[in-house]
């Protein structure tokens, strides 16, 4: 097959919870660990980091893989999902996997896969796994897809456990507590193997993750509470940040720049900081100058896009994936703080989502350009009209978020701001990303 042959059997043949959610969804290791062995277990032939979290991952899986590239390894990075390209989800020092890897991946594991019935990510994860060990990768960070305990990535014991923000998301499969929630995330921890939280959010949580951590001898740290990072604006677009040690006061690395500008990426900071705080003591070769190096130049070195991304000025055009309610609260409070002049948000959503909860979130005071992402989950703009006119937001609809966000520049004034989201996949229908 041709690539586009083999991608279009990878989506025609597996079941992919980006295009239909829960029924594609497949709880266990059992089919990875299958996959994994047939390929001769990859995934035990190079360190590895594994992330997971409600909100934060993506980004500091990143942050992490770039610190490391800039340190001198080769690194690989596994994420999910893609915005453009099916490839991204794979990278080595910033690289997409080759297309010719992902043929000759599917042409091998045909039989694997006709017979085992897998995901189409349980695919993509023993894939990354198989292609960082056949580009000799010195690590690699993995980025959990949902949960932790049960999701595909967890078949690897990995050198740093880290967990992010903890928040209401994909509860009929992680459950309707945070306390439960904070349970499964905990599940990629691992014995004795240490395990960076990046915030104490509260003693539900927190207890938690401790038992867990006690109960596999696995060394803790809440980042938060070891480390503070302060926000000292923006200079030539890029944030700086002094990150201070909690207890003394003391200034460990002032005007750390970071070309990740959203506000919530402080926390993630906390807990990057931390995590290469540990890998350090424990022999890797990271210094406070490869971590200055390496967040400055995050995007072009790991080819992030996406998180609190300025797409253009005068309008100023702004989109984040976020697509939860507590990703959405802070990403809103900082649209909030940067716009002048009218507010302007062109949103669209996935069906299966709290959609009201994050629509309250919205201001009533601004206008509305209502869109929906190209996805089977995706909830039709007129029905998120509909549903947005019951919390006072008014707005027109339109047959996608090009169509929306073209109205909202022309509908603008310079001083004007607009913000595009509410799905990973709005983000993604960007032409201009």
């Amino acid at each position: 097959m041709t690539y586009q042959e083999t991608i279009g059997y990878l989506y025609d043949r597996l079941p992919v919870f980006q295009h239909i959610g829960a029924r594609a969804f497949k709880p266990g290791l059992h089919t990875t660990r299958e996959l994994c062995k047939s390929l001769g277990d990859p995934q035990d032939k190079y360190p590895t980091i594994h992330i997971a979290g409600t909100n934060g991952k993506g980004s500091t899986s990143h942050m992490l893989a770039a610190i490391l590239q800039a340190s001198g390894y080769r690194v690989g990075l596994y994420t999910s999902p893609h915005l453009k390209d099916f490839r991204e989800r794979i990278r080595v020092n910033g690289e997409f996997v080759p297309e010719d890897f992902i043929i000759d991946f599917v042409a091998d594991q045909r039989s694997n896969i006709d017979n085992l019935a897998p995901s189409f990510f349980e695919v993509t994860v023993a894939m990354a796994f198989s292609y960082f060990e056949k580009a000799n990768v010195d690590v690699a960070v993995i980025e959990v897809g949902m949960g932790g305990r049960l999701d595909s990535t967890n078949v690897i014991t990995p050198e740093l456990a880290v967990i992010t923000n903890i928040s209401f998301d994909h509860m009929q499969f992680l459950g309707d507590t945070l306390g439960k929630i904070a349970g499964e995330k905990a599940g990629i921890i691992k014995p004795g193997v240490p395990v960076v939280v990046s915030e104490y959010q509260d003693s539900e949580i927190g207890d938690v993750i401790t038992a867990a951590a006690l109960a596999v001898g696995a060394p803790l740290t809440f980042a938060s509470d070891a480390f503070e990072v302060v926000y000292n604006g923006l200079q030539d677009g890029k944030m700086l940040v002094d990150v201070k040690e909690r207890a003394s006061g003391t200034v460990l690395i002032k005007d750390l720049v970071s070309d990740l500008r959203g506000s919530y990426q402080l926390k993630n900071i906390t807990g990057v900081w931390a995590a290469a705080k540990v890998l350090a003591s424990r022999g890797w070769s990271i210094t406070d100058d490869s971590i200055r190096t390496a967040m400055q130049s995050v995007s072009p070195i790991t080819g992030l896009k996406g998180r609190w991304q300025q797409l253009r000025q005068n309008p100023d055009v702004y989109c984040d994936t976020a697509h939860n309610t507590a990703g959405l609260s802070m990403t809103l409070a900082q649209f909030d703080s940067v716009c002048k002049g009218t507010r302007r948000f062109v949103i669209g959503f996935v069906g299966d989502k709290d959609i009201a909860t994050m629509l309250s979130l919205f201001p009533k005071e601004a206008k509305y350009y209502f869109c929906e992402p190209s996805n089977m989950r995706a909830l039709k703009a007129a029905e998120l009209q509909s549903r947005a006119f019951e919390h006072g937001l008014e707005g027109e609809t339109f047959g996608n978020v090009n169509e929306a966000l073209e109205a909202a520049v022309r509908d603008s004034a310079p001083s004007d701001a607009i913000y595009v989201g509410g799905s990973t996949f709005v983000v993604a229908d960007i032409e201009s990303l």
